[in-house]
């Protein structure tokens, strides 16, 4: 195990950082250091690099808080970041020599927030076999609602029936390279007045954001009589569009606007991707489904996958040592 290193990341590895993430096989551009610095004042940055005979073989990104590591807490997703020609074992050595550096190093604690399965085309569930020979806590799933763009299920009766009241109203579907009318208009006052809250990404973030990943996220509006009156945030990667936004007017139903907005996207925009992911229906850390959101989203075919949250005590690393036979 001596001929791995760990090294936590400073911004000497910018490029190196960046570079390998380009090149692994359950990356997106989430991990790149543009996306994952644009909040860095609310996090106390504690990713990690592995390297195995001075060649990098593995990133970690992820954040301290009171002696807890965290896989990034202002990303949707995390884990171990690897080349797609890593074989099991060095994921395993790698792993373990990452828990034993955490626990010499006086963290207590490893918060793994999983990557879904639909984000990697190349299968990816290593660290999910680890938290399992760990006897890792699973203490959150989340169910996303998913759509197999290859292998689609046909829309129910009630999204085709919202589709033709929003030609009846004639309502036009407009890609946008700003985002303040959505934000300003629709997204912040329907969070503030239905759920007292305010998007993950303030209005300067997300323009901040699309100026640095212009091809990764995306904007589209849904128009009324030249109002807009609804519209969706896509952030895409390679093999998945998801919704990260999803907002419309209280004239939505009648309309058949957000209806509409996703049939085209579904259908025209993104039919190319592997999957649509319209992301999560749960409350209350997980434990809950708000049943009307799942109903409009499996409208459209979509179907459940699932995110995996794991808390695990770094000294649990000794586990593995009688895994490998």
């Amino acid at each position: 195990m001596n001929q791995f290193k760990v090294e936590r990341y400073n911004d000497t590895h910018f490029e190196l950082w960046n570079t390998f993430v380009s090149k692994t096989k359950n990356g997106t551009f989430l991990f790149h250091r543009d996306f994952m610095e644009y909040h860095k004042d609310r996090f106390n940055d504690y990713s990690l690099l592995v390297f195995k005979k001075n060649r990098l073989i593995a990133l970690l990104p992820a954040n301290v808080k009171d002696n807890v590591l965290y896989s990034h807490q202002g990303l949707t997703y995390g884990g171990l970041l690897i080349e797609p020609a890593t074989k099991f074992q060095m994921v395993f050595d790698c792993f373990k020599t990452i828990m034993h550096w955490l626990s010499v190093a006086g963290i207590s604690t490893f918060n793994l927030k999983v990557l879904p399965a639909i984000y990697s085309p190349v299968p990816n569930d290593e660290l999910l076999y680890l938290m399992f020979a760990m006897n890792a806590n699973l203490y959150r799933r989340d169910s996303l609602a998913v759509i197999n763009l290859q292998s689609p299920v046909a829309f129910s009766k009630s999204r085709l029936e919202g589709c033709k009241r929003a030609e009846k109203h004639k309502l036009i579907i407009k890609e946008e390279h700003t985002f303040d009318a959505f934000w300003n208009t629709i997204l912040i006052p329907n969070l503030s007045n239905k759920h007292k809250a305010s998007p993950v990404h303030s209005l300067e973030e997300i323009t901040y954001l699309k100026s640095k990943f212009p091809e990764n996220i995306r904007q589209f509006n849904v128009y009324h009589d030249d109002q807009l009156v609804a519209g969706t945030t896509v952030f895409v990667t390679d093999y998945v569009a998801h919704s990260q936004y999803i907002s419309g007017n209280a004239s939505k139903n009648e309309l058949g606007s957000l209806d509409v907005l996703h049939a085209h996207l579904i259908q025209n925009v993104f039919n190319k991707q592997l999957y649509f992911d319209f992301g999560t229906s749960n409350e209350n850390a997980g434990k809950q489904i708000n049943t009307g959101l799942q109903f409009w989203k499996e409208g459209f075919g979509a179907r459940t996958g699932v995110q995996d949250f794991y808390s695990l005590e770094t000294k649990q690393y000794k586990a593995l040592e009688s895994v490998l036979i």
